[in-house]
């Protein structure tokens, strides 16, 4: 199993970045098949949303456009007017590192020569192009490679010869993330309705980004909103929170309040602008989840739009809320981060599997007669010998026995055919006849566990031309003691939760295998 030494890597890298960079390349495989998916699907409650949501604006028959994410800020000054420098306060501004002038002095020339023996004049000429934005950035260490015909790691080594790369500051430009859907859809609107005949009905569902000054459970700097608009000649406010109506109840909103807003957003018609409240069903409490109204004929008229707009925007996240029941926005989106690990009893019974297993399909139908053996003879009196199998395997002839010398006892010892379980979140291995109501069980007990490690020892002792092999087990006292291991994080979930790994048993196996 892959597991990178991280300490010892973080120490290479900060003494020589480069070497350490090429060396750890040797810890990844590039050939052969060591891994499959497995089917480990779990939608994300936004983006199980948002298609809910697209659905809806789909049926209903909303036309779906993308809306662009960045936006100039004099397009925010055109829809909100005197409001604009509270809204630009909100907004993340966009900037870009310049390109910096390099020079190649004599000094400089005595460094480079020390890296390697390339045309100096050719890597002027490269720092031209790039200075010109006649090369990207990301083909800058490609170009090099491929006109100095030099190695990567030369290539490193001379962009940190030049601090003038490390020395560079962001400079800020007129680009804005947009922090409102509606600072797009004016100029949609303004394109849309020379190519289509009305009325336009359009939705977007996209980020917006605001400056937030803290982050917390109803906050973040990024989320998601799905917004509509309807041009036409005749409608009023009354037939747009209409439409809103629908679509929350088609989401499953069956009672929703509409409160005209006293402070208007500029960029709506006074006393259009509306809030949309409702139910959270954990809390109780009204939550607004939406914000619609009229365009203000100002603004359209900045666009040359001569038409009634209405808006209606949703927050996505919000929404998701309510409907999940979850109460901070940052455990919704980001769970990961902010919520705490759970795993459930399905989970962690998942979770187990062989350390060690077969590779061949030989060797999967040969666990299977083993496994099959010592359940039909488990409760045989010893001393005893019983042939699991006889015959070919993988090219060679080879005899499996399940044997046992001491007179007095059976085949296996009690605990050999214990299955795992899992239950209230602990791991425990138990008498067959002794399986408590609502345990999970796991795909093992103690015999498929030591099957697996036989076959793959067999399958390793015909590779390295061996005779014999032996496995023996005795007291079981940890899941590697019967080749079964279970997933890091579980285990950690399961120590840091004061629950246990219990599979302590003797099962008393041996199993011994001759390659003629």
């Amino acid at each position: 199993m892959t597991k990178f030494d991280i300490k010892k890597i973080k120490e290479g890298a900060e003494k020589d970045y480069e070497k350490t960079w090429l060396e750890t390349a040797n810890l990844l495989r590039k050939q052969g098949k060591f891994f499959n998916l497995i089917d480990k699907r779990k939608e994300h409650a936004v983006f199980k949303l948002i298609e809910k949501i697209r659905n809806i604006f789909l049926d209903l028959g909303f036309t779906e456009v993308i809306v662009p994410s960045i936006v100039e800020d004099a397009e925010v000054q055109k829809q909100y007017g005197p409001e604009a420098p509270v809204i630009l306060d909100r907004v993340f501004y966009l900037a870009g590192l310049p390109r910096p002038d390099i020079g190649i002095d004599k000094r400089k020339l005595q460094q480079l020569k020390k890296i390697g023996n390339f045309d100096i004049e050719k890597l002027k000429e490269i720092f031209r192009s790039y200075k010109k934005n006649e090369i990207e950035s990301d083909d800058l260490v490609e170009e090099m490679i491929k006109r100095l015909n030099i190695k990567e790691e030369q290539t490193t080594a001379i962009l940190n010869a030049f601090p003038e790369f490390k020395k560079l500051k962001p400079i800020s430009t007129n680009l804005t993330l947009r922090s409102h859907t509606t600072s797009l859809w004016f100029g949609v609107l303004n394109e849309m309705q020379k190519r289509e005949p009305l009325p336009l009905q359009l939705f977007s569902i996209g980020q917006k980004f605001r400056r937030e000054q803290k982050l917390d459970p109803t906050h973040l700097y990024e989320s998601w909103t799905a917004s509509i608009v309807v041009m036409t000649e005749e409608m009023s406010l009354e037939d747009g929170q209409q439409i809103v109506k629908e679509i929350l109840k088609k989401l499953g909103f069956k009672e929703v309040e509409f409160v005209i807003k006293k402070g208007t957003s500029k960029y709506y018609a006074p006393q259009t602008e509306f809030e949309a409240f409702v139910k959270h069903p954990k809390i109780g409490n009204l939550i607004e989840i939406g914000d619609g109204g009229f365009y203000s004929p100002v603004g359209l008229a900045n666009y040359n739009i001569t038409y009634p707009v209405f808006n209606f925007g949703m927050g996505v996240e919000r929404t998701a809320m309510i409907l999940t029941g979850e109460e901070d926005i940052r455990k919704l989106v980001y769970p990961y981060q902010y919520k705490k690990v759970e795993f459930s009893d399905f989970e962690i019974a998942n979770s187990i599997k062989p350390i060690k297993q077969p590779i061949s399909g030989e060797g999967e139908v040969l666990v299977g007669l083993i496994i099959k053996t010592a359940i039909e003879h488990a409760d045989d009196p010893t001393p005893i010998k019983v042939i699991a199998y006889n015959g070919k395997f993988l090219g060679k002839q080879i005899e499996v026995k399940i044997v046992k010398n001491e007179a007095g006892m059976k085949l296996l010892g009690p605990a050999a055919l214990n299955p795992i379980i899992a239950k209230d979140k602990n791991i425990i291995g138990v008498i067959p006849s002794k399986i408590p109501e609502n345990a999970t069980r796991t795909d093992f007990n103690y015999i498929k566990g030591i099957a697996n490690l036989t076959v793959a020892e067999i399958e390793k002792a015909i590779e390295e031309n061996r005779k014999e092999v032996l496995i023996e087990v005795k007291d079981v006292k940890s899941l590697g003691d019967i080749n079964l291991q279970t997933e890091e994080v579980v285990r950690n979930y399961i120590e840091s939760n004061n629950k246990k790994i219990d599979v302590r048993g003797p099962a008393f196996v041996w199993i011994s295998t001759k390659i003629l």
